[in-house]
């Protein structure tokens, strides 16, 4: 009997512990420990508390205008979305504050706000404007109203023992669990898909619940709704129908297991990953720090951690994001959302070195425990070299739909990046522009691909939201580097055609220092033609920098009209052929972004290689394409049908081949000399090359060579159908035979 009434008490003190630690706060992001070794630390730690100083110093001067906590009315960019997206990030940062420096007027600041929300959000209807599919209370829509809760959920465990009791219950009664609600019950169109949406409202809903000690929402967060909480399928902006997933079937663990691939890609691309790695990675830390037995680091063979890595190498020299699919330029690893990401990483995921080396650039850390293990690790000298390579990120679940192929090559002003996207649509921001490429060097883009059209948060320019030019000019095939056939779209411009297909990488080799190759075909943008690109990242000491040479196969059933255009900047320094300039310039077509394109000059040449140089950023570049005299030569400018100047004007080079089933491009591009603008001196400003040539084309190999101005001759054979390491092949070419295994055999100059 004695044993009995000892395991009972055992038991009710280990509940008992167990309850005291679920009450106990912070606990969420920032840990009653991470507290205690914060204060003892942070004079010590100066990247910890310069991250300090610059919150209080934004807080303090954001405290001494008052609070204001308007009606909502406006869409992004309008002042009452701003304010409010202000306010979510006040008091985050104030909560904090509050734990780390002890001071009650951070705590005093949270709650008077927290409780003019809970005034207001019971006498709101959803917001105003009627642009959503799924409309917020706060913002224009549930995914900022999903933001909010995000943050905010962290401000309140921060001050949740500062509250009275009957505080608590008044903002858990009238403001957190309503606001949950609306996310998840009330709008399973956002909440119950795979989508960065969701994510959102997810990690909102999940992390409140956490603060609230709320099971039910928890669950939720975990696993989505459940099947008799969900209401009929509903539409989203695109109008499609967006199939509603339950018991399970969504849910943070469903994003977790569709959004990305094995290798940690996104489906959506790098910019939308950004945005959607911070609900990831927060609601990890919260998860890890209220439930370690979930081992979320670990999940899906540490896939949050492979994201992160997979993420910053999917940069530029400068650490701004390939712009691919829906995206805003100029967003970098400099982004908050990356701080949180290298930090929360970096503590959960193994302490490499290379992301303090990232978080020194950032200049930040977060105020949390992950924080202050990057500040210290900096502070003790552990930081190394973040090193980005050249990598081949396979898309979908499983990994199996297409990939994206990064080639890296030389060092400092020598660098080059190649990126080829052999993925697969991307879902709703998704691009028509199957085995389009862009090329980077230490400046920026060379080649360009065109991001999105819209500004973000700008109120005049359509509210911030998506322009209607980001469906008829920055999604079309025609504004990116890749094949368009008959001046048609891949997949007639159909997103829900695009989701059902993706290209099949079909050779990456980037094991090799004097070349690297990434190649893919695409069979079903066109029916009826196939596509099949090779892109060749070369490096050799005849050459200041690597060199890249395109390769784009094309074969029809039907004679077609073949254009392929490469988006540039800067002014154009010389041609080899004569240009007919147009007059009047006018858009070169209706529909598919050609609407948008003024044909500025057109011209022909019978010298087998039309050459164009150009000059940006100090610096020169050369397109060397192989074309015989009935080949076209476009100059083209984006612009046209633009009335409220939504659009860049920028330039680019179309070579058109007309009514042909079959035909090879062959392009040569090089990076050249530079320019001092002191000394006006002009530094290797001419081409290298003279000649690029298709030496034969089958359905078996293709081969090409390139030649420079001192005879010196490449030459590169590509195996067609056989990409296997072990495969041998033999070719005759103009009297001599050549051997080889493997997909590919190149001959460099002697």
């Amino acid at each position: 009997m004695q044993n009995v009434k000892t395991y009972i008490l055992l038991f009710m003190f280990i509940a008992i512990g167990n309850w005291a630690h679920s009450q106990s706060h912070p606990k969420l992001i920032l840990t009653q420990k991470g507290v205690k070794e914060i204060r003892a630390q942070i004079d010590q730690l100066p990247l910890m508390q310069s991250s300090l100083d610059k919150a209080r110093a934004f807080v303090d001067q954001e405290m001494a205008k008052g609070i204001d906590v308007p009606v909502p009315k406006d869409m992004a960019g309008g002042y009452t979305h701003n304010r409010h997206k202000k306010n979510y990030m006040l008091m985050q940062k104030a909560g904090v504050l509050f734990q780390i420096t002890q001071e009650e007027k951070y705590a005093l600041f949270v709650r008077d706000m927290l409780l003019e929300y809970a005034k207001m959000y019971p006498t709101l209807d959803v917001h105003p404007v009627k642009r959503s599919y799924a409309p917020g209370k706060i913002f224009w829509q549930n995914l900022n109203d999903a933001n909010w809760l995000v943050y905010t959920s962290q401000a309140y465990d921060c001050v949740y023992d500062f509250l009275s009791a009957k505080e608590r219950k008044t903002l858990e009664k009238d403001l957190f669990r309503p606001f949950a609600d609306h996310l998840s019950v009330d709008s399973p169109q956002f909440y119950n898909r795979v989508h960065n949406h969701s994510t959102w409202g997810n990690a909102a809903v999940g992390m409140i619940g956490f603060v609230m000690n709320d099971q039910e929402l928890i669950d939720r967060a975990f696993y989505g709704l459940k099947s008799d909480n969900i209401k009929e399928d509903q539409k989203d902006n695109d109008g499609g129908l967006i199939k509603m997933q339950g018991d399970g079937k969504a849910g943070f663990f469903a994003q977790l297991d569709h959004l990305f691939s094995p290798d940690g890609y996104y489906t959506e691309g790098p910019y939308y990953q950004r945005y959607a790695m911070y609900p990831f990675v927060m609601f990890a830390e919260a998860i890890e720090n209220c439930r370690p037995d979930v081992k979320i680091f670990e999940y899906r063979d540490s896939l949050l951690v492979k994201a992160v890595q997979t993420l910053l190498n999917l940069t530029d020299v400068n650490g701004l994001f390939f712009p691919i699919n829906d995206a805003q330029k100029g967003m970098s690893y400099l982004s908050r959302e990356l701080v949180s990401s290298v930090n929360i990483v970096y503590h959960f995921g193994g302490e490499d070195p290379g992301l303090l080396s990232v978080a020194e650039k950032q200049g930040e850390v977060m105020l949390d425990d992950t924080g202050l293990s990057v500040a210290k690790a900096i502070k003790e000298g552990k930081q190394r070299a973040y090193q980005k390579k050249s990598a081949n990120y396979g898309d979908g679940a499983s990994g199996e739909e297409g990939a994206l192929g990064i080639l890296r090559a030389g060092k400092a002003d020598a660098e080059l990046c190649l990126v080829m996207k052999n993925s697969s649509q991307g879902m709703g921001h998704g691009h028509f522009d199957k085995l389009s490429f862009s090329l980077y060097d230490n400046k920026g883009e060379v080649l360009q691909d065109y991001g999105a059209a819209r500004f973000v948060n700008i109120e005049q320019k359509f509210g911030g939201g998506y322009l209607k030019e980001n469906k008829s000019w920055a999604k079309q095939t025609v504004a990116h580097n890749t094949l368009v056939v008959d001046r048609i779209s891949h997949f007639k411009g159909s997103t829900d055609t695009g989701n059902k297909y993706h290209s099949e990488p079909y050779l990456f080799d980037a094991g090799n220092e004097q070349i690297q190759i990434v190649s893919a075909k695409e069979r079903n943008a066109y029916p009826g033609t196939e596509m099949h690109r090779t892109l060749a990242l070369i490096s050799d000491d005849k050459f200041e920098k690597p060199l890249v040479l395109d390769v784009f196969k094309v074969k029809s059933d039907e004679e077609k009209q073949l254009e392929l255009p490469y988006h540039f900047f800067g002014q154009i320094i010389s041609t080899n052929c004569e240009y007919q300039v147009a007059e009047p310039l006018t858009k070169m077509g209706d529909a598919y972004g050609y609407q948008h394109l003024r044909l500025e000059a057109e011209g022909l040449t019978d010298e087998g290689s039309a050459k164009l140089s150009w000059f940006v950023n100090d610096r020169f570049y050369s397109i060397t394409s192989a074309v015989n005299s009935e080949d076209k030569l476009l100059l083209v400018r984006s612009g046209a049908e633009d009335p409220n100047f939504n659009l860049r004007r920028d330039p680019a080079f179309i070579v058109q081949k007309n009514q042909q089933k079959e035909a090879v491009f062959v392009t040569l591009i090089e990076s050249h000399g530079k320019y001092d603008r002191v000394t006006e001196f002009a530094d290797n400003a001419f081409s290298s090359i003279s000649q690029v040539e298709l030496l034969l084309n089958s359905d078996d190999y293709t081969a090409v060579s390139f030649e420079d101005k001192k005879n010196n001759k490449w030459m590169l054979i590509l195996a067609n159908r056989d990409a296997g390491k072990k495969s041998k092949h033999q070719l005759r070419i103009n009297k001599t035979d050549y051997e080889w295994t493997g997909a590919y055999h190149y001959v460099p100059a002697q």
